[in-house]
């Protein structure tokens, strides 16, 4: 393990172990603080925010651009204290900490016993949504996490996440598809964040006008195994309460080809997506690349130099 690989594991330890034993308005305070000054410092995450931002609001002025990825990057820090201290907040704290819109759709499918999809992007906070369905609604998922580096930070997460009552798959490995599928079939819920892939497997999209790819997964587990396929975004509000809604479902089209329809439904999927961030731009953690114009050039042999 290298030294920076070190200081990372490092630090979210120390945020696991030392942010939840804060009182909360300290954590928040700190939270807040921590935002105001990576915006301040205005580094690379902060101004690809703003660029992405400028795609999701093409009519805002700089001033308004740079009060939005302020108020992004504090949504983003609450996200990151709220994470930090989710595993010790009592059962009643997470079922009072988000209000879902649209609810019936999730319900509806989990009682129809033929399995659900819920697929989400960086919007808010996913962990405590996902908190919510295994406390309040009493019902476990399916979920897949990318392998983080160092391999104990992603060991890190994939305890915080399980101890939250979550299933977590490795992504790599090429087991996980199967897996997903199996729960689906069983009649089980799976939650995949699902607005970034930029592999070759990806599915293109277009996304606040221009090309992007997202992920296949959802559309085709939905073809494969009869599941229904429900978009989620989520925001805060001036409450303690995360909001959230969940979308109609996007349905499988009747004719074409696999990758037809796969297409037609990510860009189904896109759609929703794009109507949540609109609404709530500030609450879309994007710091990373994500349009195609926006990546750079690959090398003659196919890989990002």
């Amino acid at each position: 393990m290298s030294a920076q690989e070190r200081l990372t594991d490092s630090l979210y330890g120390l945020g696991w172990g030392v942010v939840k034993k804060l009182p909360e308005p300290v954590a928040v305070r700190l939270g807040r603080s921590i935002a105001d000054l990576a915006w301040k410092q205005r580094g690379k995450g902060v101004l690809r925010l703003e660029s992405n931002y400028a795609r999701v609001v093409p009519d805002a002025s700089p001033e308004r651009l740079a009060e939005l990825s302020r108020a992004g990057m504090r949504s983003y820090l609450r996200y990151w204290m709220e994470s930090f201290r989710l595993p010790a907040w009592s059962k009643e704290r997470i079922k009072g900490g988000f209000a879902a819109k649209d609810l019936h759709y999730l319900t509806e499918g989990l009682a129809a016993g033929k399995g659900v999809i819920l697929a989400l992007p960086h919007m808010a906070n996913w962990d405590l949504a996902g908190a919510w369905v295994t406390t309040k609604l009493e019902t476990p998922f399916t979920t897949v996490a990318e392998r983080l580096k160092p391999e104990t930070l992603y060991d890190r997460f994939v305890a915080y996440r399980e101890g939250l009552g979550m299933e977590v798959l490795p992504h790599s490995g090429g087991t996980a598809f199967g897996t997903l599928a199996r729960r689906l079939r069983d009649g089980g819920l799976v939650c995949l964040v699902a607005e970034r892939d930029l592999s070759s497997s990806g599915v293109e999209v277009r996304f606040f006008g221009e090309a992007t790819r997202i992920p296949a997964g959802p559309a085709l587990l939905a073809q494969q195994t009869g599941a229904l396929l429900l978009p989620v975004t989520l925001w805060y509000d001036d409450s303690p309460v995360m909001q959230g809604r969940v979308h109609p479902p996007v349905e499988v089209p009747e004719t074409g080809t696999r990758a037809e329809k796969t297409s037609v439904m990510a860009q189904a999927l896109a759609d929703a997506f794009a109507t949540g961030i609109a609404d709530h731009p500030e609450d879309w953690h994007m710091l990373q690349r994500l349009w195609l114009k926006d990546l750079e050039p690959r090398s003659s042999d196919g890989a990002r130099p």
